[in-house]
Formats: structure tokens, sequence, C-alpha cells
């Protein structure tokens, strides 16, 4: 089990990126959460089989259609989580 906290810059605000991720975590069976920061960068928690968090990881480097990804911070992250959240604070 992996968990790994992101953060995606780039035109990832207003492009359905959260809704996108969410969509994509649960088809990849992935849990935690997504939400967008007052900095104009996009938040995730991720947890999961390694093979299925590198999957959402490498997703993230280019995200929905209308998205422009410049950069994906990857750190540590813990705790548990069921399902995959689109958070709004």
């Amino acid at each position: 089990m992996k968990t790994h906290r992101l953060r995606i810059h780039g035109r990832v605000q207003g492009v359905r990126f959260r809704e996108s991720m969410r969509m994509e975590a649960e088809r990849l069976s992935v849990t935690g959460w997504v939400r967008n920061t007052p900095d104009g960068t996009v938040e995730a928690v991720i947890q999961g089989p390694a093979p299925a968090v590198e999957a959402l990881i490498e997703w993230a480097h280019t995200g929905p259609p209308l998205a422009r990804v410049d950069r994906v911070e990857i750190g540590e992250a813990d705790g548990r989580y069921n399902g995959f959240v689109k958070r709004t604070d």
C-alpha cells in the first residue's frame, strides 16, 4: 500500500481536473481525496497498491483534455482512506 500527496501546477482549476481525477481514481481503485487550493494548484492524497498509485500519478502529469500540467510535486502522506472524495475546502 502506497500513500502520496500530490500538488499539481499549471492550468488545473476550472478544467474539471478534480472530477476527472476522481473518476480515474475510482477506475484504478485508488482511495483518497482531491481539492483546489487558493494558490491555483490542485492538491491530492492518493492511496492504494503501488501499480495503481503510479498509474494515477502518471495520469496527473497530463490530466483531463483542457488542463495544462506544468509540474507535479510528489510527497509522502499517511492516513487511511475509504473511497475517493472531491473536496471543496
